[in-house]
């Protein structure tokens, strides 16, 4: 992100607002373990990530929201306050005034300001940077710290003002964040609990194929529907389980002749019973800070989501043949939706600058792709920051 000097002086340019303005900030996250479960009753493990959102606001005296993009010049947005409807389902400025319609329909009262939107979230990684947009704007608004219920009311926003079906994990671990913690969650309760998560001589490195997830929504649809077809056969035999992840790893082998005729559905079902389990094994690890127990883990999803679950795809495989050649790496798996998108390792400190050298080349020489490198480390949720904290 650009020095705060910078940023303020293109705040000035943007608006010529003489008040003084104040700074929020919601991070990005990604999901450390857990992955295509949610969706399943399942138990997911996001993380804040230092990276996100920054917002520099102040009041303009009107009814208007104005808003702008550091790293859009010459797009701007503004509407009035009793005209936020009008940009449901639109683009740029849809999530942030999709935010403020949600505010004022559930009573918040609001006024005009002036708003211009900084990031470091590369675009398209998968680190989700709409939730992050989402959480910092609605912080701004209220000048409240991120909540559950702000995190419910931007994934509402994303649902029903913008119109892409979205679940809560991302808007929830970008409002309710913490620093060197990561989130034990279920996305359909909403319970969570945090897990110290000491990094000690390694870092978090989220590595971009650079691949377009082309794949990435039917082939969800096509998981959902069979791993959903397998639940319905699993519930002849345990008729009180809602939720795939409501099985264990035991239950399923005992029920597997039921799938004598459709194998694939079988291998749905063990991906998530096993995955759910390894999300708790890996806040055991956390929890007394066995990083190789933790990475191994790690392997193991991403073993998972290739082979029983088949959500990589060629760039995600060849990305992690190219990781698991490198030494000082603790771990790795793919996270996201898949066939594309990012792959997050845990690797040694000392060893980062030669993992990315290694990595580039050997995915480089397999796809012709060259994919991008972002280190993190766990942050904090969404809030407002003082201008000292962004020298």
């Amino acid at each position: 992100m650009r020095p705060i000097s910078e940023l303020l002086e293109v705040f000035h340019s943007c608006f010529h607002n003489p008040n003084p303005p104040k700074f929020f900030f919601a991070p990005a996250r990604v999901n450390l373990i857990g992955e295509h479960i949610d969706y399943h009753g399942g138990d997911v493990m996001p993380a804040a990530l230092d990276m996100g959102t920054l917002v520099i606001a102040a009041e303009n005296g009107s009814n208007l929201l104005r808003l702008c993009a550091e790293d859009l010049p010459g797009i701007s947005v503004t509407c009035p306050l009793d005209k936020l409807s009008l940009f449901r389902g639109k683009g740029w400025g849809s999530y942030q005034l999709g935010v403020a319609a949600f505010l004022s329909e559930r009573g918040d009262s609001l006024t005009g300001m002036d708003l211009l939107f900084c990031g470091d979230i590369p675009f398209g990684a998968g680190l989700s940077s709409s939730a992050s947009i989402e959480v910092a704007t609605a912080v701004t608004l209220t000048g409240q710290k991120g909540s559950p219920d702000l995190a419910v009311l931007c994934q509402r926003v994303e649902n029903e003002f913008v119109g892409l079906n979205c679940g809560i994990m991302d808007q929830y671990a970008s409002a309710c964040g913490k620093k060197d913690h990561a989130m034990l969650l279920n996305c359909g309760t909403l319970a969570c609990s945090y897990v110290p998560l000491d990094l000690k001589d390694a870092c978090l490195v989220i590595t971009n194929t650079n691949k377009k997830r082309g794949l990435a929504d039917s082939k969800y649809n096509e998981r959902r529907a069979e791993s959903e077809e397998a639940l319905i056969r699993l519930q002849t035999v345990y008729p009180d389980r809602k939720y795939l992840c409501a099985l264990s790893e035991e239950e399923l082998l005992e029920a597997k002749s039921l799938f004598a005729d459709a194998p694939i559905l079988f291998d749905r079902a063990y991906h998530v019973v096993t995955e759910q389990a390894r999300v708790h094994k890996a806040a055991d690890c956390m929890a007394r800070g066995d990083l190789t127990a933790f990475g191994e883990l790690l392997h193991a999803s991403n073993c998972s989501l290739r082979d029983k679950y088949e959500v990589t795809g060629d760039h995600l495989d060849a990305l992690y043949d190219a990781i698991c050649a490198v030494d000082g790496v603790y771990g790795t798996r793919m996270t996201g939706a898949g066939f594309g998108g990012c792959n997050v390792s845990l690797v040694k400190k000392s060893a980062v600058e030669l993992f990315q050298e290694e990595v580039a080349a050997r995915y480089q020489k397999a796809t012709g792709l060259i994919p991008s490198f972002y280190l993190s480390g766990i942050g904090e949720g969404a809030r407002e920051v003082k201008k000292e904290e962004l020298l």
